[in-house]
């Protein structure tokens, strides 16, 4: 704030306040705050670019004037300002009005000409070139706004009701997945036990087949092992034979050969021995005999 507005007391008669022609940039809100009786406030002709937000709560104004300024924007709670009745915004910046607006309903007089006002917002404020115009200005910028106010909560209402529609459809998604989701961990857990069930059954059958398996090797074994002393039996019965048969042989010979021929015990071995080597010849001479039979009715 500039220092010679530090004593806002000068600037003010009766009920109004002069703070134009001053070069201002801001508002002193804080300052205007504290003089409720001040209820004219005129900004006119300085460079004020924009309203803070505290200068909605300055209700007691009655006029304000805020003409030849540079402003782009008014705050977007002006309609708290429930006791202005005349308001000047002429030649400023002002391309659209806060929704708020409509809810100045004591406005009995508004000016918003040279702004570049949005063409449906500039046919709605007219030329405002005398009382009667700046009037209905006011009338019909306030109605204009209220309308747009209501399309806009209708479509926000529209857009509320599409927005729950969305969640509810959303919500019902994560409620099928979710159960979906279960249903398959369900079906996993129970394919997961029948798998573990299979194995353990098949566990169980290859132990009794090994169980069967063993027991049926054992009654194998032992049948098969059985007979092992008989063929020892054999065996050695086959052994003393052949040793058997070996020493006649050996008496044969040592009778037959040496000159224990002539002794007692060897008469009836050589006997023996001649006995056996004459049926050997007759048996020979039989085979002959065979032999020359089958050639003779044999072909041809």
């Amino acid at each position: 704030m500039n220092k010679h507005f530090l004593n806002l007391k000068d600037k003010i008669s009766g009920n109004e306040m002069d703070l134009s022609l001053c070069n201002l940039t801001e508002v002193p809100v804080r300052e205007l705050a504290f003089f409720t009786k001040a209820t004219v406030l005129d900004l006119s002709c300085n460079n004020i670019t924009s309203l803070p937000p505290e200068f909605c709560n300055l209700t007691h104004l009655v006029k304000v004037d805020l003409s030849k300024n540079q402003l782009t924007c008014l705050p977007d709670d002006l309609g708290n300002l429930t006791n202005l009745q005349h308001l000047d915004l002429y030649n400023n910046k002002l391309t659209v009005l806060p929704v708020s607006f409509s809810q100045l309903r004591g406005l009995k007089w508004l000016d918003l000409k040279d702004n570049p006002l949005e063409p449906d917002l500039a046919k709605a404020a007219g030329d405002c070139l005398d009382e009667k115009q700046c009037k209905q200005c006011s009338s019909k910028v306030r109605g204009k706004i209220a309308k747009q106010k209501k399309e806009l909560d209708q479509r926000w209402g529209k857009k509320e009701v599409k927005q729950r529609e969305r969640e509810a459809r959303e919500k019902e998604a994560r409620k099928r997945e979710k159960a979906e989701e279960k249903e398959k961990r369900r079906k996993e857990y129970n394919a997961q036990m029948a798998a573990t069930a299979a194995r353990e059954q098949q566990k169980k059958k290859n132990e009794e087949k090994k169980k069967k398996n063993g027991q049926t090797a054992a009654d194998k074994k032992v049948v098969e092992s059985a007979p092992k002393p008989r063929r020892s039996l054999i065996g050695l019965m086959f052994k003393l034979l052949l040793l058997l048969l070996l020493g006649l042989a050996g008496v044969a010979a040592a009778c037959r050969l040496t000159d224990l021929q002539k002794e007692a015990m060897c008469v009836p071995v050589n006997a023996a021995v001649d006995d056996g080597l004459s049926w050997a010849r007759e048996q020979e001479v039989v085979v002959r005999q065979l032999k020359c039979a089958l050639r003779t009715l044999g072909p041809g």
